[in-house]
C-alpha cells in the first residue's frame, strides 16, 4: 500500500468515528466496516525523448609555414646562407688603393694554404688547376712548364706553355678583385691580412687571360662568367668575403642572390677544398 493510501484511509476512519460518536442518539455505537482495496499503482516509465545536440561549427584556419629567411637555417643553400650573414654596406672610396697594399705579387711569405712552401703562389695555383702538367726539375717541382686548362670562365680549352709571350694566355684571377676588396673592408685589415687575402687559394683561379682582362675589378653585379660556372663563382666570392671579413654592396648582394636561387644545393667552398698540391705533385 502506498503512503498516500494509508494516509487517506486514516483520515477517512477518523472522520467516520468522529461522526458516529457525535451523531444524535449516539447511545448505540456505530460499527464501521472498512474494506481496504489494494490500489494498483501504475508505474509510468518516462522515456526521455532523444536529444540531438548540434555542436557549433568550428572554423580551423591553416596558416602556411613561414618560409625561412634567406640565408638563415633551412635556407635555400649553404652558400646563400653565408651570403645572408655578410654585412651589406655601400662601396667605400677607392682612395689610397694600390696593388702594393696587398704585398708582393704571388708572395710565398703568407699564412694561408701553400704559404712558405718555397714556391710562388702563381705556380701553386697552376699545379692545382691545370692537367697533364710538366714541371721544371731545376725548381724542385715548383714551376709549371706545360699543361692544359679547361677555362672555367669561358669553357675554352687552353694549351699552356710557359714563356715570355705565352704565359699570359693563362692568368691567375682574384675572384674577389683586390680593388673590390679594398673598397669593401680590406682598408681596415692589417698588412699581413691583406697579403694573405691576395694569396689565398680560395680566392684564386687559373683562367683565360682575355676573360680575366674583361672581368677587371668587376663584382657579381657588373661581370659574370658563363652560365654553367656562375653558381660556383658566386659561392667562391661569398666564401672569400666571409673568411676575410669583407662586406657586400646592395647591388652585389642582389646579383649573388639571383644566381644562387638557381642552384638550391650550392655548397660553400672551404680552404680545404681549394688547397694547392705539394711541390712536385701534379
Amino acid at each position: 500500500m502506498s503512503t498516500w493510501s494509508r494516509g487517506g484511509l486514516a483520515i477517512l476512519l477518523s472522520s467516520l468515528v468522529t461522526s458516529a460518536c457525535t451523531s444524535p442518539g449516539g447511545s448505540t455505537a456505530a460499527t464501521v466496516t472498512v474494506t481496504e482495496t489494494a490500489s494498483t499503482t501504475a508505474t509510468a516509465t518516462a522515456t526521455a525523448a532523444p536529444t540531438t545536440v548540434t555542436p557549433s561549427p568550428v572554423t580551423v584556419t591553416e596558416t602556411a609555414p613561414t618560409p625561412p629567411a634567406e640565408g638563415g637555417p633551412g635556407g635555400a643553400s649553404p652558400a646563400l646562407g653565408a651570403l645572408g650573414s655578410l654585412p651589406v654596406k655601400g662601396r667605400a672610396p677607392k682612395t689610397g688603393y694600390d696593388r702594393a697594399q696587398f704585398g708582393q705579387a704571388w708572395s710565398d711569405a703568407v699564412e694561408v694554404d701553400g704559404g712558405r712552401n718555397g714556391c710562388d703562389t702563381r705556380n701553386d695555383v697552376l699545379r692545382r688547376d691545370l692537367t697533364g702538367i710538366t714541371l721544371d726539375p731545376s725548381t724542385g717541382g715548383c714551376v709549371v712548364l706545360t699543361g692544359t686548362l679547361q677555362d672555367p670562365f669561358t669553357g675554352t680549352t687552353i694549351s699552356f706553355v710557359r714563356g715570355r709571350d705565352t704565359s699570359r694566355e693563362v692568368q691567375i684571377d682574384h675572384l674577389v678583385a683586390l680593388s673590390n676588396a679594398w673598397q669593401t673592408g680590406a682598408q681596415q685589415l692589417g698588412v699581413q691580412q691583406r697579403e694573405d687575402l691576395a694569396n689565398d687559394p680560395l680566392n684564386l683561379l687559373a683562367v683565360q687571360g682575355s676573360a680575366n682582362a674583361q672581368k677587371g675589378a668587376g663584382d657579381a653585379a657588373t661581370w659574370l662568367p658563363r652560365k654553367a660556372f656562375r653558381c660556383d663563382y658566386a659561392a667562391r666570392q661569398i666564401a672569400v668575403k666571409q673568411r676575410h671579413h669583407l662586406w657586400v654592396t646592395p647591388p652585389e648582394r642582389d646579383a649573388l642572390t639571383r644566381i644562387l636561387r638557381s642552384c638550391p644545393d650550392q655548397p660553400l667552398p672551404t680552404p680545404a677544398g681549394t688547397g694547392v698540391p705539394a711541390r712536385g705533385a701534379p
